[in-house]
């Protein structure tokens, strides 16, 4: 891995952590930006895989960095991701848990964070529209976010369900 490659990680996932409110798959779309689009480092087929596979493993949302930092620079690569889309995010998550202390009750911080909900809603359900159009069938896993959606909103069920009926999709497709 070059020198411009590993500053081309820092800088990016640096400041794409920045602003992940919500977390890994909220900035998801701003990540396809980077890799695919700015870097041209893999195309959106492969990024919907590496997705995917992240997904399948056990452990937080953002592996799919890694799996991305590999793709770019081996195992430097993926270090150099991972540290850089944490670091700043794990060092401001303290910074503000030890203020929120202090802060406790106010009106205004209660807002605020009320605030920021549907921002990571938004930013996630944009996740989800990068990755349909990575796929050849693009309205497909539109239409099942939709009915999954509704689903969960409105039933009792287990959202167990969803993911069995996506399952049977997913198989129904390879």
């Amino acid at each position: 891995m070059t020198a411009t490659v590993f500053w081309q990680l820092v800088l990016g996932f640096g400041a794409i952590s920045l602003v992940s409110v919500g977390g890994g798959i909220a900035v998801l779309p701003e990540m396809h930006r980077l890799v695919v689009e700015v870097h041209g480092w893999m195309d959106s087929a492969d990024f919907a895989r590496r997705f995917a596979l992240a997904q399948a493993a056990p452990g937080p949302n953002v592996l799919v960095v890694g799996l991305f930092g590999w793709h770019v620079g081996g195992i430097a690569g993926m270090l150099t991701a991972v540290i850089a889309m944490t670091l700043p995010t794990s060092l401001m998550a303290f910074g503000f848990s030890r203020l929120r202390t202090r802060l406790a009750g106010r009106m205004w911080l209660k807002t605020i964070e009320r605030g920021l909900v549907p921002i990571a809603v938004g930013l996630i359900g944009a996740s989800g529209l990068i990755l349909a159009r990575g796929t050849a069938e693009w309205w497909l896993p539109m239409l099942l976010t939709a009915c999954s959606a509704v689903f969960v909103w409105r039933t009792d069920y287990s959202p167990l369900w969803v993911l069995g009926a996506g399952a049977l999709v997913g198989l129904a497709f390879l």
